[in-house]
């Protein structure tokens, strides 16, 4: 074999191209890594260990990417004839191509066998084979096999600046490399490729890129001369057997964990490698939590739960340790007031006047706080929609890798909805898209919601925007207020959750709402306020709104990014109950999950109901026992208690005190090792639930749960911010 590649053989000169490959791509990995520094400003500060981490581990990443990016060039290599043998050229491609079909059903029979998997899962290891399909129709040293690989590298370059390109992008929206935002994105193609073309120059990029190629093929073209003094098959297999090699070794000793050492999470996405990171993102989709993660008895994880799931309203239904079924029973009769329950696109707390802007983005948001029910600690599930929706329908901590909303066997869950349709009530999800989008429609169809989307605005509405994502929101509300008039003329209350799209880019909404300029997320942001604003005063004229109840929240925070891991105050959202006849204005600072949404809100209509929510209602709860779950899709947090545990794959962990104000934080040590018994108990329980299936909704939740006799009246107590409403079902007082 070392023969084989001495100056002049041909194997090390039919392998050349592989070290153009090589040279080209670190050279634009690198190029990339310089300009997110620079995009990263003062994140990152450019002392000699930040630096030489990011570049040398990153460069560490970069060749276990490039075995991978590779591939497809080494395939071409290998499978080429070097010249016209004793063979006719046609018949020498009728016997490949019979060859292989026979190794493609092979492949496709194996993964059958071993995994049930059905073509329908399968068929993107058909790609492989169609792509070396032609490669045996011309010869390697021929003028057609020389304009052939030109072509071919031509192609792989301007792929890897098209890559490096999206890199910068996906970098200016979420500060990261690519991860399972990409992942979901690859998937949902039409909205995706639509929000590009609105958001961007998207021509004069592509053809930018293309003259870029251009320039970097004629500098290196001759490195693509092709020569062969006569290399074989079984010999350009030996390369491609090495190649193998050094790709299942990488996937074994490598993961996208390792680079995760400094404390600085800009350094440390700095230090990856966005291909490698989208593939590790794929990869990890369907993380499962015991084989990841740090994990307890079961028992002692079940225990722990349900102790911690106690409240003074609720009751264990049975004696079952594995069971969380709880009868929560209030005082006095429930209030049959209708819901609409809307979760804003991206709005975080730091938009809002009341938590310190000063842009005066949010002016009628503002002047609500002083009207309503207002949460001022609120952290958010995560950082996707999904997990929002999944949070204030399932009220569940986020389990790692999808959404619940797009995993498989996610229908007829214990839901909002469920509870609200045990009382007659009509419960729908109203979004302004096509509901496909995160498998939104399937999902709520399924759980107890009908799904209302774009499709269901009438022919001759007026809409009065609308771009890739789905309409104006203004337009959205006018969907909702015709669901609401319908539902109830009826004679039925309803449920409405509301799920709006226009604070995403790229932040498109009718002209002449507000001041702030169109295209822009202040502008966005602005919109919204404006639109819920006339929402409400829309819905102020019908006969129902004195019984309606407004719950506004965000479904996660507009930015994601931070030094430390999981920074806190990208999960801050703010949260406003508004029902003027029936909740009387109270701000509430105690720390409260999104997954506490729903039941508060069922305690607030003084619901009596079984229950399996992981959510508490924050005014049953004990001082000093709330805590929220902000998490990605695989860090896992568990804030409480001035406390941040964050669960990690290869069963790691960090414990920090955070900042809420910047989102930095402060390891801790010792560590709390109650805590960190409390955080893998939430998740490995929630977990291990959901793949179980006894997440489902049973008959049994729909038994009546009788509501407690009323107490004695007694002396009113001062109200606070932590004042728990009346237990016959009256709003907590305001806050004097």
């Amino acid at each position: 074999m070392s023969s084989a590649f001495t100056p002049t053989s041909p194997l090390r000169q039919r392998f050349r191209p592989l070290w153009w490959l090589a040279i080209t791509y670190l050279a634009i990995s690198f190029a990339t890594r310089v300009v997110l520094l620079v995009m990263s400003g003062s994140e990152v500060p450019h002392t000699p260990p930040n630096l030489l981490y990011a570049f040398g581990v990153g460069l560490g990443y970069d060749l276990v990417t490039y075995i991978y990016v590779a591939w497809p060039l080494v395939l071409f290599l290998w499978f080429v004839p070097t010249r016209s043998g004793r063979v006719p050229g046609l018949w020498r491609w009728l016997l490949s191509a019979a060859a292989l079909v026979l190794t493609s059903a092979i492949c496709l029979g194996v993964l059958h066998l071993m995994y049930h998997a059905t073509l329908k899962t399968t068929w993107p290891a058909i790609l492989p084979f169609l792509f070396v399909l032609p490669l045996t129709a011309f010869t390697y040293t021929s003028r057609a096999g020389q304009w052939m690989l030109y072509g071919f590298a031509l192609v792989l370059l301007y792929g890897l600046l098209f890559v490096a390109a999206s890199e910068l992008v996906f970098w200016n929206e979420f500060s990261v490399r690519f991860n399972f935002i990409a992942v979901d994105y690859l998937v949902y193609t039409n909205e995706v490729i639509g929000n590009i073309r609105e958001s961007y120059p998207i021509g004069r990029w592509l053809a930018l890129l293309a003259v870029a190629a251009l320039v970097l093929f004629a500098l290196g073209r001759r490195a693509l001369r092709v020569r062969d003094d006569g290399s074989r098959f079984w010999q350009r297999g030996k390369v491609a057997l090495l190649w193998l090699v050094l790709t299942v070794i990488s996937v074994a000793a490598v993961n996208g964990g390792m680079k995760d050492r400094t404390g600085n999470n800009y350094v440390n996405e700095l230090a990856g490698n966005g291909i490698y990171q989208f593939f590790n993102a794929f990869r990890s989709s369907h993380l499962d939590y015991v084989k990841f993660y740090r994990t307890l008895p079961d028992d002692e994880a079940f225990r722990r739960v349900r102790e911690m799931l106690k409240t003074p309203d609720a009751t264990y239904v049975s004696d079952d340790p594995h069971d969380l079924t709880r009868a929560i029973r209030r005082v006095g009769p429930e209030k049959r007031l209708n819901v609409v329950l809307i979760s804003v696109e991206s709005l975080s707390g730091d938009y809002l006047g009341t938590f310190g802007n000063q842009d005066h983005i949010t002016p009628y948001l503002d002047s609500l706080v002083g009207q309503s029910l207002f949460f001022d600690n609120l952290y958010a599930n995560g950082t996707r929609t999904v997990r929002g929706l999944e949070a204030l329908s399932l009220s569940v901590p986020p389990t790692p890798g999808d959404s619940l909303l797009k995993e498989h066997n996610n229908e007829n869950l214990f839901s909002l909805a469920g509870i609200f349709n045990d009382r007659g009530y009509q419960s729908d999800f109203v979004y302004g898209g096509y509901g496909e989008f995160d498998n939104m429609n399937y999902f709520f169809s399924h759980n107890g919601y009908r799904a209302v989307d774009r499709r269901d605005i009438p022919k001759t509405a007026t809409i009065h925007s609308e771009n890739v994502w789905g309409v104006a929101d203004e337009d959205l509300y006018t969907l909702a207020l015709g669901q609401m008039d319908q539902i109830h003329a009826e004679g039925k209350p309803f449920f409405l959750h509301i799920m709006t799209t226009s604070n995403h880019r790229p932040f498109t909404f009718p002209e002449g709402r507000v001041k702030q300029a169109n295209g822009t997320r202040q502008g966005a942001v602005a919109y919204t306020d404006w639109s819920i604003g006339d929402f409400i005063k829309r819905a102020r004229e019908k006969s129902y709104f004195d019984d309606t109840v407004f719950v506004i929240t965000a479904d996660h925070c507009a930015s994601s990014a931070g030094k430390t891991s999981v920074p806190v105050n990208r999960y801050h959202v703010p949260l406003w109950i508004y029902a003027p006849k029936h909740i009387p204005p109270q701000r509430v600072d105690r720390l409260m999950g999104q997954v506490d949404i729903a039941p508060t809100l069922l305690g607030l209509l003084n619901f009596s109901y079984r229950s399996r929510f992981f959510g508490y209602d924050l005014f049953q709860l004990e001082p000093g026992r709330e805590r929220a779950f902000p998490a990605t899709y695989e860090k896992l947090g568990y804030l409480h208690d001035d406390v941040l545990t964050v669960l990690e794959p290869q069963r790691k962990l960090e414990q920090m005190k955070p900042d809420y104000a910047s989102g930095d934080a402060t390891p801790i040590a010792p560590q709390n090792e109650e805590q960190i018994d409390q955080a893998v108990a939430y998740y490995q329980v929630a977990s291990e639930l959901f793949k179980r299936g006894q997440l489902v909704r049973r008959p049994a939740d729909a038994t009546p749960v009788q509501p407690l006799p009323a107490a004695p009246a007694t002396a009113p107590a001062p109200a606070s911010s932590t004042a728990v409403p009346a237990a016959a079902g009256s709003a907590p007082a305001p806050a004097h």
